[in-house]
């Protein structure tokens, strides 16, 4: 497959090397020029370090991997340094990941160097941008470069991105690279081009326009194409498909202001493309039938949104179409892997552990989708939310639907208290790959007050509940069946925090644990966590017995292992 080579001593040589040449041509730099720029840099940086020390509990499935057989420690960490003088914005990230399971829950990763460089320059009307690389056009429908840590995404360009002020409000990028892959880069080359500007009317008017287009071409590197030629040359003629080197996504968009509404709509094309299909079938040579393949199609997103605000009153509708819209470096990766793009998700991102369990992936091969949001607040201490999502297939079955309500009430300073209730239907089958089972149906109603006992001492309680359907083939609710949660916080502002929680399945469902005795058994799912804080730096150290779920960011998800340990946490700015 095209995917990067181990590294060598002689590629480590040669990267150590260019930073070193780099930053001894600059401090070369005679010194006329030199007391033209400023006196003295500028130095800034952060870590993020995490560590799990993992204590076996098969009951839970907290088993069965290197971590919890024989490692029984893991740890991920990033340090950004970021450097300003001269006129120069220079950036570097050291990664260091020691039997992880981020990349894949169900096994161990170690290896470490340098995850992120880069050189940004200013001249005049150009801005010149090299190394890895973080930008989107648009909203992200046919690029965008990014990181998203929790699901081990990072798939930053390696090149250059070139920006020109063509006119008063109106600017052209371009850029040119090839994708980041962990530590190395994936062999396709992905380049773009894009112009946005800016429209509003005469002194005093109360609208505005904001206009772009864009366009991303990827080329397919030969091992990619002789890979996927050799891969459908086994398929049976009416499955055969042609093999493209290139395939260019385009996008046009515009946002619309005006008084109190904004308008945002984009429509996205891509050519025809091969990628894989895993809801397909398949005709082998045998005559029997298979599910996914390879096929070639070109494909389309039509995304939305219509806002309003004002006297209290927000009120939020989107609405997104999606078709064949697999948009990858290389198409024999999978899941988060490789992703050129990004599709805006089309549900609430929820913050409570019941209301998130079950969170709906964005389906880039085809969904309908809309999503409705509406917020009032009739005086200072009221608040009232309600906000609707609808998910099918593009034949209009249904994938996820969702009605989020909340309440909220504060008294004076004192104390607010928060409350509502959630329903969902979601399609395990689809977003968890578990063929055959029914949706799942969940009502969620829950509780969060807060109490402030002086000027530096509060505490939150919260209580969840989690009602799900019947399986009815199984004779037991759905999935893990019924949930109750609870969680108490005290803060002792500006340092200490302490949170004690318990994730209880009280009913247990069809794919609760055993109990050995021919039923299931209910578990508690405990949770310790103690955080300091000074200035700008965070420690935490927590223990975790935890489920096993999904884990979502922005639409883009995967399934977490159960997870049962210790955790050590530091986060810290300077």
């Amino acid at each position: 497959r095209d995917q990067p080579r181990s590294r060598g001593l002689g590629d480590v040589y040669k990267r150590q090397t260019l930073f070193i040449c780099i930053f001894l041509a600059l401090n070369w730099l005679p010194s006329d020029i030199l007391a033209q720029q400023q006196q003295g840099g500028t130095l800034s940086g952060s870590l993020e370090t995490q560590g799990n020390f993992y204590i076996r509990d098969a009951k839970i499935g907290a088993a069965n991997t290197p971590q919890y057989d024989h490692q029984l420690y893991g740890a991920n960490t990033w340090l950004n340094l970021n450097y300003s003088n001269w006129g120069f914005d220079f950036g570097l990230r050291f990664d260091a990941f020691q039997h992880s399971q981020l990349p894949n829950p169900l096994d161990s990763y170690t290896d470490e160097g340098i995850g992120r460089w880069y050189i940004h320059k200013k001249l005049e009307k150009l801005d010149i941008t090299t190394g890895y690389i973080y930008d989107q056009l648009g909203s992200g429908i046919i690029f965008r470069a990014y990181e998203a840590r929790p699901l081990f995404i990072d798939n930053a360009l390696l090149g250059l991105r070139l920006e020109y002020d063509i006119a008063p409000d109106w600017k052209i990028k371009v850029f040119s690279g090839r994708q980041k892959f962990r530590f190395e880069r994936y062999q396709s080359v992905v380049r773009g081009m894009g112009i946005e500007g800016f429209v509003s009317g005469k002194e005093g008017s109360n609208w505005s326009i904001a206009p772009g287009f864009g366009v991303v071409g990827r080329t397919n590197s030969e091992e990619t194409v002789d890979q996927l030629l050799s891969t459908i040359a086994t398929y049976t003629p009416q499955d055969t498909v042609s093999v493209d080197y290139n395939t260019y996504a385009l996008s046009l968009y515009n946002t619309l202001s005006a008084g109190n509404w904004s308008w945002y709509a984009e429509g996205a094309y891509k050519t025809q493309d091969v990628f894989f299909d895993p809801f397909v079938d398949k005709l082998n040579w045998d005559g029997q039938i298979a599910r996914g393949k390879f096929v070639r199609r070109s494909g389309s997103v039509l995304y939305s949104s219509l806002s309003y605000a004002a006297n209290g009153l927000g009120i939020s509708v989107e609405g997104k179409r999606t078709a064949n819209f697999y948009f990858r470096t290389n198409p024999f990766v999978s899941l988060n892997q490789g992703m050129i793009n990004f599709l805006p998700p089309m549900s609430r991102e929820n913050t409570y552990r019941l209301t998130t369990r079950y969170v709906p992936a964005t389906q880039e091969i085809g969904e309908m989708a809309l999503q409705a949001d509406i917020r009032y607040s009739p005086s200072k201490t009221v608040s009232l939310n309600a906000n609707i999502s609808n998910i099918t297939t593009l034949d209009n079955d249904l994938l996820y639907q969702e009605l989020y309500t909340e309440i909220s009430y504060k008294y004076k300073r004192k104390w607010t208290l928060l409350g509502g209730v959630q329903f969902q239907n979601y399609n395990q089958a689809v977003f968890e790959e578990k063929p055959g089972v029914p949706m799942v149906e969940t009502v969620i109603p829950y509780v969060d007050f807060l109490y402030k006992i002086d000027r530096k001492k509060a505490f939150r309680v919260e209580a969840q509940a989690m009602l799900v359907g019947q399986d009815e083939k199984a004779g037991l609710k759905q999935d893990y069946g019924d949930w109750l949660f609870g969680l108490f916080e005290y803060t002792m502002a500006p340092h200490w925090t302490f949170t004690v929680s318990d994730m209880y399945n009280v009913t247990p469902g069809k794919n609760a644990p055993d109990d050995g005795l021919g039923g299931k058994e209910a578990i508690h799912y405990p949770r310790l966590d103690v955080y300091y804080t000074k200035k700008s730096n965070r420690f935490s150290l927590s223990y975790i017995k935890q489920v096993e779920g999904v884990v979502c960011s922005g639409g883009i998800c995967r399934l977490e292992p159960a997870f049962s340990g210790f955790r050590l946490g530091v986060n810290a700015a300077f």
